[in-house]
């Protein structure tokens, strides 16, 4: 019997980009990067471990853009376009680099590597890596949950609970759409929660979801486990706190295991280093230089010099790391337990895209971790939620505080002076949603297309990423392209709807254009 239990979860999201309009759109690229670099070496970690025989059970968010995005024919063509592309720059590279020893063994590792993707990505599983979480998640290793339809930031949305709502089942309608039946647990976006919003969850079905680790320590009463055990809302869903240790050790550049100096330097790509010429069919059409995912260098120190990526030595230090993460929770569960008196669970969340993105070796250190879990340890074991709560149905009555992870964990990234102005036309948007459903209860034909639209417009429009980049002052200008032209949309929209003068080709453009949900039905804000 082991004293106890860590919770690995997964948090895999990005906004919903798609231009058909476009031939090449620079923000598209945020979406095959994570392919290239996250989502299928984690696919690929998982094929491995069920070959080995190797058990494990991780927690995995799968956010209904990212889910649309994975499932659309026109950016998976597009990937494999961009795909293809990597593939002729890394032949080129090993020409490039013949003869030098320094890089050539590199240059030969992406070769291999992107080689290697394009097989998993298009031959094992058709282009559709939803298929292949799937597979995890019928065989038992992979519990996938769900989160807001568009990551819209509930605890801003408070004020118009139809939104709260509508974001949580359009989110979970679209998972059952996928994955073949409900979710159990919410990735609450940015952790984000306001008292009261645990009532929507148990009305969508939902058992559990996550908060920061003062949205525990700061709830009512006062937890009498911390944060090492869940706690039961009044509405009996359940919320599990982020334990702050275990995640600063891996989550932090600086204070963690990534910044180490023999991991592979995110920031120098050839995209950067190499003449502009030779680059330039590989980088957007525009002429703008792009990171390619080939990086010859590691980090080295804090330096401009740096010296070349040996990627054995950053694997053995992956595996190092692994050890002694595991070292610690283990001393942290010995601690715990006999003053606890009885198993604690160690919740530790992290963005997926750490993993194999910003932190290369990051798929590496899940491998070694979950297999020095299952093998070696005598103290601690993986588990999920579902699992965890079946084990240790008594837990403590508790409302969890208003939190959010994130700077200052009380929603200060995605309300400060570069970003308050969207939600007031947010709000009026959604009053004007709802009235409108309320009015029209039964609508039929072009009528209904038009309110389906216009709440597929709201909740692009909510999304917490437009805030979240206008914070921290990247694509700024994307991001108020988004916002400004979801609220545009919709607004055209009301009012083309109140005045009965719906032009149909314009909204076969919009449909077309913004088409994520194609099952939505507006009355989800009645």
């Amino acid at each position: 019997m082991k004293k106890g239990s860590l919770l690995l979860v997964l948090h895999a999201h990005l906004p919903f980009v798609r231009h058909p309009e476009h031939e090449d759109f620079l923000e598209e690229r945020w979406l095959f990067e994570a392919i290239t670099e996250t989502y299928i070496p984690l696919i690929d970690l998982f094929d491995q471990l069920t070959f080995e025989g190797t058990p494990f059970q991780i927690t995995m968010s799968i956010t209904p853009p990212l889910a649309s995005m994975l499932s659309d024919s026109l950016l998976q063509e597009r990937y494999r376009r961009h795909l293809g592309k990597l593939i002729e720059l890394a032949e080129k590279e090993l020409v490039r680099t013949q003869g030098d020893s320094r890089f050539h063994p590199l240059a030969q590792h992406y070769h291999g590597r992107f080689l290697r993707v394009r097989d998993i990505y298009c031959n094992r599983y058709g282009s559709n890596l939803l298929q292949a979480f799937k597979k995890f998640q019928d065989q038992g290793s992979l519990e996938i949950i769900t989160s807001g339809a568009t990551h819209g930031f509930l605890p801003l949305m408070r004020p118009l609970p139809a939104s709260v709502r509508a974001q949580v089942k359009v989110a979970c309608d679209h998972y059952e759409t996928l994955f073949g039946r409900r979710p159990r647990g919410i990735w609450l976006p940015e952790c984000g929660f306001y008292p009261g919003d645990d009532q929507i969850l148990k009305e969508c079905g939902l058992q559990y979801f996550f908060v920061d680790h003062h949205g525990i320590l700061h709830g009512t009463p006062r937890p009498k486990y911390g944060v090492f055990a869940p706690v039961e809302c009044p509405s009996g869903v359940f919320a599990f706190g982020r334990d702050t240790e275990g995640s600063k050790q891996v989550w932090s550049a600086d204070a963690g295991y990534p910044g180490d100096f023999w991991y592979r330097e995110f920031y120098r790509d050839v995209g950067h280093d190499l003449d502009y010429s030779y680059i330039r069919p590989y980088i957007h059409t525009d002429g703008f230089r792009l990171n390619t995912g080939i990086k010859y260098y590691r980090i080295t120190g804090k330096t401009d010099h740096k010296e070349p990526y040996e990627p054995e030595r950053a694997r053995l230090k992956a595996e190092e790391h692994a050890g002694n993460f595991l070292f610690n929770r283990e001393r942290q569960v010995e601690y715990l337990h006999p003053r606890l008196g009885r198993k604690p669970v160690i919740v530790s969340p992290y963005d997926a895209e750490l993993f194999g993105h910003w932190w290369y070796e990051g798929p590496d250190f899940l491998g070694n971790l979950i297999r020095k879990i299952v093998r070696y340890s005598e103290v601690l074991e993986l588990t999920t939620a579902p699992r965890y709560l079946a084990e240790n149905p008594r837990n403590q009555p508790q409302m969890p505080s208003y939190s959010s992870w994130g700077y200052k964990g009380y929603a200060e990234m995605w309300l400060d002076g570069s970003n308050d102005w969207i939600y007031r036309h947010l709000h009026k948007a959604s009053e004007k949603m709802r009235e409108l459903a309320l009015a029209h209860p039964h609508a039929e034909g072009l009528m209904r297309r038009a309110l389906n639209q216009m709440a597929r417009e709201l909740l692009l429009a909510e999304s917490s990423d437009w805030a979240f980049i206008m914070k921290r002052g990247t694509a700024v200008e994307y991001a108020l392209k988004r916002t400004r032209g979801h609220l545009l949309a919709f607004l055209q929209l009301e009012q083309a709807v109140r005045r009965e003068t719906i032009d149909e080709a314009w909204l076969e453009d919009l449909e077309s254009r913004d088409c994520i949900f194609p099952q939505l039905d507006y009355r989800v804000y009645v």
